[in-house]
């Protein structure tokens, strides 16, 4: 089946619309390269708020309705025989949240906030150390002497990722002065965290410079080219 074209208003496509506002949008951001201005804080605004609107209303469909108003008042549509009324306390302490709004009452949030704080605490704990911390321990447990089946740059390569874990942990270790032998090994912990450090910030600038990329390809691909560009050459053209 062909696809359905798209609405209009005013005669006008929605797309051509939404590739204009999403080109001047962009602009705007980039704009800050020059210096702070007032087009820059519009979309700076826009953003921020389309996005937090975006939440509540992502929030509310996907948590609120099935996991509180559905099995409090709806049962059939969760699949319940009859409704759920321990929903009733996390849904006090959701709405003891927005007392944050009256000052006269705003002590109550903390009781939510210290359930939440103290739920992620002890969930995310033990699946911290099963999914970080201990496979961190088993990769670091590597043959560091060359043999049949470990080359020797793969025993090198462990040798200095042991040495490096060990070094790195040597200069966290404050329980005892950096001197000596000890001192030594936390200073090349340092040279290690700094190649950890320097690794780490160059890959977040590569993916900045990605997203970068994909921006000006929308701004020359879909907007400037089609829409700007080409009407230009046909207009002057003919």
């Amino acid at each position: 089946m062909p696809e359905a074209a798209a609405p209009e208003i005013w005669g006008v496509s929605t797309e051509i619309i939404g590739v204009w506002v999403a080109a001047f949008l962009t602009l705007a951001i980039f704009s800050f390269l020059y210096e702070d201005n007032p087009i820059y804080k519009l979309a700076e605004h826009l953003f921020v708020g389309i996005s937090a609107g975006y939440g509540v209303v992502i929030t509310y469909h996907e948590a609120v309705i099935p996991l509180l108003i559905d099995p409090l008042f709806r049962p059939e549509r969760v699949d319940m025989a009859a409704p759920s009324y321990i929903v009733i306390i996390p849904g006090v302490l959701g709405l003891l949240m927005f007392s944050r709004f009256f000052p006269k009452y705003d002590w109550l949030s903390r009781w939510p906030i210290a359930f939440v704080m103290g739920l992620y605490s002890g969930l995310a704990i033990p699946a911290s150390v099963q999914a970080q911390l201990l496979p961190q321990l088993n990769a670091t447990m590597l043959p560091i002497w060359p043999g049949v089946e470990v080359p020797v740059w793969t025993a090198i390569s462990n040798f200095l990722l042991v040495v490096g874990v060990i070094c790195t942990l040597a200069y966290f270790y404050f329980s005892r002065e950096h001197a000596g032998a000890f001192g030594v090994a936390s200073k090349v912990g340092i040279f290690f965290l700094m190649v950890a450090f320097g690794a780490s910030f160059g890959n977040t600038v590569m993916a900045r410079i990605s997203l970068l990329i994909g921006r000006v390809q929308f701004l020359y691909h879909d907007w400037w080219t089609p829409m700007v560009w080409e009407p230009l050459s046909r207009f002057f053209g003919g």
